[in-house]
């Protein structure tokens, strides 16, 4: 399969300079590799562990800390849960939800934003995931700093627009499917919902994009890069000038074939009660999306397509 031809972009550039490049990868992909994003690598490698240790559990404890009725918004969903909007066959994972921690009494504190859950094992969980949604958090504000000014904006355009938004990081376990096979889809054709996501774990063989001629691409970021790619929330509001793109997850072929994938997506959303309305300088000649809507209710309607939320 040929790979997608996304340069590799360093956060140690100023987001006067990252601006262009990653605004030029983001309006031809959907998607970029950002290298030096400043996640230590100590701590995401705790991560990796842990996450390990956590999907290494038995079914029936996993299955305890699956939370009916919160759309799978914290704690765990199992596998086979989630289904790719318009799909048939659902998707070959499970995962484990960790969101924003808030205090008591926020306004913003609803169904939709729920305390943490937290396992009881493996032994620092709630402290090591705590610090990764925090560093994720971080690199994606620079992201969104580099975009701003790529959309012509303020470089702190999306600084209030996120502030103590619904992101969630999710630990991804694909487990390998006995008599599944080579190259079978383990999460199917979709798009993201959110504002940016930002992938670690990529490394491994298996995630592909739709380009716009209609050929599946592979992506194949340098060792610890992070996969950036818009969402159906930056797409709405900028008129798809930034495109969310449809992403897979397909099995290996050969010997990966029978060995789990482990990945670690943020998704970064914007506040609950932000109005996405499409930017002024993105109307051009048509808005495509005439009608505002809250980042809350647009998430609802997308978590009822995916099979999260009846």
């Amino acid at each position: 399969m040929q790979i997608a031809d996304i340069p590799a972009l360093s956060l140690t550039r100023a987001p006067h300079d990252l601006a262009t490049p990653l605004g030029d990868s983001f309006r031809r992909h959907g998607f970029a590799l950002v290298t030096d994003h400043g996640i230590p690598a100590d701590l995401i490698a705790q991560g990796w562990n842990l996450t390990e240790q956590f999907f290494a559990l038995p079914e029936a404890e996993k299955r305890a800390y699956g939370l009916d009725g919160a759309a799978g918004a914290r704690g765990y969903t199992a596998f086979g849960r989630e289904i790719a909007k318009g799909a048939t066959a659902h998707d070959l994972k499970e995962f484990w939800h960790v969101g924003r921690e808030l205090p008591a009494g926020h306004p913003l504190l609803s169904p939709s934003m729920p305390a943490n859950l937290w396992p009881a094992a493996p032994a620092g969980f709630r402290e090591t995931f705590t610090a990764l949604y925090a560093a994720f958090e971080t690199a994606g504000a620079r992201i969104l700093s580099a975009i701003a000014l790529a959309l012509g904006l303020d470089e702190h355009w999306f600084d209030g627009a996120i502030a103590d938004g619904n992101s969630v990081l999710r630990l991804l376990h694909y487990p390998p499917i006995p008599g599944d096979p080579q190259g079978a889809i383990r999460a199917g054709a979709h798009e993201d919902i959110n504002l940016i996501t930002l992938l670690l774990g990529a490394e491994e063989a298996g995630l592909e994009l739709l380009s716009r001629e209609g050929e599946w691409l592979e992506v194949a970021p340098p060792p610890g890069a992070l996969v950036v790619n818009i969402g159906d929330m930056l797409s709405r509001l900028t008129n798809d000038v930034l495109p969310s793109t449809t992403h897979r997850v397909r099995n290996p072929v050969g010997a990966r074939a029978g060995f789990s994938r482990y990945s670690m997506p943020f998704f970064l959303h914007l506040r609950s009660d932000f109005v996405i309305e499409t930017l002024p300088g993105c109307i051009g000649g048509e808005d495509r999306y005439p009608e505002a809507i809250t980042a809350d209710a647009f998430l609802q309607q997308r978590l009822r397509d995916i099979g999260l939320k009846g």
